[in-house]
């Protein structure tokens, strides 16, 4: 296996039943002047989250820029739903659980929460793709299937 500086699986966060689980402490540079974790650092926690997924799923960016599948392949954020429920707060510990919905094609439907303890903080909907050099979508390699989803085959 190629060496792509992965971190420990403590770091990298856990693969569960469902997906994959991450933790993380809010830290001063999360927050705004009230101690409230800034909105868009919540984009940042689910980015981690999916990042650390596919990390230890076996998907990684590198390998995609290397062309490794034939060419050189990049993730994009095609949309993402956000509902802020409840704030995080500096020095809180979160939880990232991230979970792939679909895949359909060229593209990914991931859920993911954020929670503090057992409170549900934000929730994310995030439709997902990978594109070619010239921007076009890409279909899933089908091995990626029984990686993110766990328990259905490819």
């Amino acid at each position: 296996m190629a060496d792509h500086g992965e971190r420990p699986a403590g770091i990298a966060g856990e693969m569960t039943d469902v997906g994959h689980r991450l933790h993380a402490r809010v830290y001063y540079a999360d927050t705004d002047f009230s101690g409230v974790v800034y909105h868009a650092r919540y984009l940042e926690f689910f980015e981690r989250g999916r990042s650390d997924f596919l990390r230890l799923a076996g998907v990684h960016h590198t390998e995609l820029a290397d062309g490794k599948h034939g060419e050189r392949l990049v993730w994009v954020v095609r949309k993402m739903a956000i509902e802020f429920k409840a704030p995080a707060k500096i020095d809180d510990i979160l939880t990232i659980d991230t979970r792939t919905a679909e895949i359909s094609g060229a593209r990914i439907f991931m859920d993911q929460e954020l929670k503090r303890g057992d409170d549900v903080l934000v929730t994310a909907r995030v439709e997902a793709a990978i594109v070619g050099e010239g921007g076009r979508p890409r279909r899933f390699p089908k091995e990626w299937i029984s990686a993110f989803m766990p328990g259905r085959e490819a």
